[in-house]
């Protein structure tokens, strides 16, 4: 098939590219594919060095082929980790649909998607009226093992057509395990991108002799449940954070002032941080009692390099709060990933009542969920000993997102 005919391609035509050979005229049909079939044949992955280059010619080409989704993402950790979490950030009503098809190369090792366009979007920009979309694929369960693998991004447009494959090298009775989670997004020049829509596919009961184009209505995203760690079934959210508290209500041999206990906060260890560009990531750890936020209040973990599952064991200490306080304060715990020009949020927790109210104002951030509202109360009824839990994080609309 050649690419004329892929791109004339109508909305509902069944096309289908189960051919190997097929499949790999089509990428050679286009000069930016020529150079790299030989160089990402074992790996999607190219070096750091030429990734800008790469992706300069390969997006810019008049062809409707790119080759975006074979080299390494080097977008910034806060859009990539950002959305693997649902991010919270933008929300924008899901309309339209996504047209692909999947197919497995055994000869290569590969499963393809052949991702060909998007319709009837939903606009993420209101104040300018646009959307810049991009299609975005992950294989669930274990979104890190995989990668992401994503098309270029169309400007300026609700009916984007890209035509591209992406490619996961992966075998097939391991790909018979998994999901296939398409995404569609739109990239925002800050970094918060927009969720747009999404589609999933349970490849354990996929006809894999099915390699027509499939036209699917997208799909709002299924809300993380703000219950127990043992409910998020390590799916939607795996780093985890375990955190012991205490409230030590005299702290001076004065009883003349009740404002004067400490709350204690010990950041034992994260688990299953998430991998950025094939490494692990530098993380930290951020404190804050909330409604106090200023920069004089904020604490901090030390940076530790290239750990997935750190181990900080760093206790910080705030005073001046009485017991009355307890029920208007929270404890909010951020994980970042250090980088010399901006660092980047993974995700976070937030410890506290969890009312939705602060001295009798309503605010925004005393939302903890269950789990965390949970081990906020133990360590209200216990107090001078030390209460801990392992809790999932999540992401978040900070009270205040400062670097």
């Amino acid at each position: 098939m050649s690419m004329e005919n892929v791109s004339a391609v109508p909305p509902n035509t069944k096309t289908s590219f189960s051919d190997p050979e097929q499949v790999k005229m089509m990428s050679l049909s286009v000069p930016a594919l020529m150079q790299q079939e030989m160089e990402c044949r074992n790996s999607d992955c190219a070096s750091v060095s030429s990734f800008y280059n790469d992706r300069q010619r390969s997006c810019n080409t008049p062809s409707n082929f790119s080759t975006c989704s074979e080299v390494a993402s080097m977008s910034s950790v806060t859009g990539s980790v950002m959305s693997i979490y649902s991010s919270e950030f933008g929300y924008v009503e899901v309309k339209g649909t996504v047209q692909f098809a999947i197919h497995y190369v055994q000869k290569l090792g590969e499963f393809h998607i052949f991702v060909v366009q998007c319709k009837d979007l939903a606009v993420a920009d209101v104040k300018r009226n646009r959307s810049d979309p991009y299609v975005k694929c992950y294989l669930l369960p274990d979104k890190a093992k995989y990668g992401k693998k994503k098309t270029c991004v169309r400007k300026k447009t609700l009916d984007p057509t890209y035509n591209e494959i992406l490619r996961f090298k992966i075998p097939m009775e391991m790909l018979k395990t998994q999901k296939l989670n398409i995404s569609v997004w739109h990239n925002d020049t800050f970094g918060r991108n927009s969720f747009l829509g999404e589609v999933e596919v349970d490849l354990a009961e996929w006809d894999f002799n099915n390699t027509q184009m499939n036209e699917y209505l997208l799909k709002g995203r299924v809300q993380i449940p703000t219950s127990p760690k043992h409910s998020f079934g390590g799916e939607e959210m795996s780093a985890e954070i375990k955190v012991a508290l205490r409230f030590l209500p005299q702290t001076t041999l004065s009883h003349k002032n009740k404002g004067n206990g400490e709350v204690q906060i010990w950041v034992k260890e994260c688990k299953n941080l998430p991998i950025s560009r094939g490494v692990a990531i530098d993380p930290f750890v951020k404190c804050a009692i909330l409604p106090e936020n200023n920069r004089k209040s904020r604490q901090k973990t030390r940076v530790l390099k290239r750990a997935p599952n750190p181990v900080f064991n760093h206790t910080m200490v705030y005073d001046g709060f009485g017991h009355d306080d307890l029920k208007d304060i929270c404890v909010e715990l951020t994980v970042w990933d250090h980088d010399r020009l901006n660092n980047h949020f993974i995700g976070g927790i937030r410890l506290g009542p969890g009312t939705g109210k602060s001295y009798g104002s309503e605010v925004n951030w005393m939302d903890s969920n269950v789990a965390e509202a949970a081990l906020w109360e133990r360590m209200v009824q216990t107090q001078n000993e030390w209460v801990e839990d392992t809790l999932p994080l999540r992401m978040m609309v900070m009270a205040r997102m400062s670097r």
